[in-house]
């Protein structure tokens, strides 16, 4: 293989955010070829001595002046040899923003909703879709779409784990309610009786069977995103009353 052969590798982010009740994708406009005027994801070169997280991070920071993340994970890497003429392998990340925070961002760089979005350079359609599926999913097993209203600091993790994939909670809804990706007071965590209030991070709780239970337990359904529409979870049948076994005497 001759050096000119080898593949350089990018990082790339898919950057959500609810604005004004839609998800939206930041993108910036490309000022040079190939497709020169086109709409793009933030991101760049790897450089020699970084990581990708913090490779991502510090391009987010100076090309698109964005440094508040409520949550950023690894989504996917491609590394299809026609994607880029330069022969770039690029791994993609997932950032979210909080509600509360309004970026200043350049005049090259705009929000655009991810179901009308314009036509993008090289796949980066594509990963911006796979983007938005990672986020439907993990709305139904994780904390992902809630953020802190306050900053985000990057060296803390918050939610069921410290690792890379650790989800962000709420904090405990204030008059102005959570502080959901869906938008202040969107959401409330739901007690077992259906009541405003509960854990922090609007955890709903699923009482667990006593030893030798064996009575089903109806979990409640998982949030759903519709569009770009979050739908928190409801307490319904059992598990609204559920009430812990006592075996008889």
């Amino acid at each position: 293989m001759h050096e000119t052969d080898r593949a350089g590798h990018e990082a790339l982010a898919v950057v959500l955010q609810v604005r004004d009740g839609e998800l939206q994708a930041l993108l910036w406009q490309r000022a040079r070829e190939p497709f020169n005027g086109a709409w793009a994801l933030p991101g760049g070169v790897l450089g020699a001595s970084e990581t990708l997280e913090t490779s991502i991070r510090r391009h987010l920071a100076t090309k698109v002046d964005v440094r508040e993340l409520a949550h950023l994970e690894q989504l996917e890497t491609r590394s299809d040899p026609a994607r880029h003429p330069r022969r770039l392998i690029a791994t993609a990340y997932l950032g979210l923003i909080p509600v509360s925070h309004d970026p200043a961002v350049p005049q090259d760089t705009s929000w655009h909703p991810v179901k009308t979005l314009p036509k993008l350079a090289f796949d980066h359609g594509a990963i911006v879709l796979a983007g938005r599926e990672r986020l439907r999913a993990k709305l139904s097993y994780t904390n992902v779409g809630f953020a802190w209203r306050r900053r985000a600091s990057p060296s803390r993790s918050y939610g069921r784990s410290t690792g890379p994939h650790s989800a962000m909670t709420c904090p405990p809804p204030t008059s102005s309610g959570c502080c959901c990706a869906a938008g202040a007071g969107a959401h409330r965590p739901v007690t077992r009786s259906g009541t405003s209030g509960g854990p922090p991070g609007g955890a709903v709780p699923v009482p667990e069977p006593a030893p030798g239970d064996h009575r089903p337990v109806r979990r409640p359904p998982p949030p759903t995103l519709t569009g770009s529409h979050f739908d928190p979870p409801q307490l319904t049948g059992l598990a609204a009353t559920a009430q812990p076994y006592r075996p008889r005497r």
